[in-house]
């Protein structure tokens, strides 16, 4: 079935008729995801989760030899390679880049959409940090250098924030519905491999980093949601 033939169809159901059906469907999402990441955090808490946690940081360590993460030389070169993408400063650098192209092409709406994604997403890391206080893991050697506490992984929430947020600006850019997934597809790949790193590294606990995950998506699914708010708002003013 063409892509044509199928928004034809889909122009027949009656939700896309409602103009609130986005709003709740989001605030679904958004409480569905509030509640993960919560129950996740009370599990950490707890400590339910440190078999769980230990078992899979094992597995990606050589038997016998926790300084050693398995397979050849160049997966660890390819993983901290993979994981500097979600560095506080490579970030920061692709982000003023980003913002400083769309202010020059006069988006202001959506430069500020950007900035305030992604330092949002800075200022709730370093809260939800310090609230939780989770140290970093002892189990196995730390291939990178860290400084700062592990729940929820940084890392994999700023990426998700950042990522996610200019994926989704980008894809509206875009009326072909295969080039939308793909721009969105490659987002959420980038986001995936960047926490993924963080474990194999040997930085975070598989939980820090499925939290990050949770939290950023959540993050950069809010700031979109007051976006659309906010310009339907305008539009109706007008």
């Amino acid at each position: 079935m063409s892509e044509h033939a199928v928004r034809r169809r889909l122009g027949w159901l009656p939700f896309r008729r409602l103009p609130e059906f986005k709003l709740l469907l989001a605030l679904i999402v958004l409480s569905g995801g509030l509640y993960a990441f919560f129950a996740l955090a009370e599990e950490v808490a707890e400590g339910e989760t440190r078999s769980f946690d230990e078992a899979i940081m094992l597995a990606l360590r050589v038997p016998g030899d926790p300084s050693q993460p398995i397979g050849p030389w160049w997966m660890e070169v390819m993983f901290a390679d993979i994981t500097s993408l979600g560095s506080t400063t490579a970030l920061a650098i692709m982000t003023l880049a980003v913002v400083g192209y769309l202010l020059i092409s006069r988006h202001t709406a959506s430069a500020i959409l950007v900035l305030a994604s992604v330092a949002g997403g800075q200022v709730l890391s370093s809260l939800l940090k310090n609230m939780f206080q989770r140290p970093r893991p002892d189990l196995v050697d730390h291939i990178v250098q860290v400084h700062s506490l592990s729940f929820p992984s940084g890392h994999a929430m700023l990426s998700a924030a950042t990522y996610l947020t200019l994926g989704a600006l980008l894809a509206r850019t875009e009326t072909v519905l295969a080039l939308r997934g793909y721009i969105l597809s490659v987002a959420v790949a980038l986001t995936l491999l960047i926490g993924v790193s963080r474990v194999y590294l040997g930085v975070h606990y598989p939980t820090d980093v499925a939290a990050g995950w949770c939290a950023g998506a959540l993050w950069a699914m809010a700031c979109w949601l007051i976006a659309s708010r906010l310009r339907r708002t305008e539009t109706a003013d007008v």
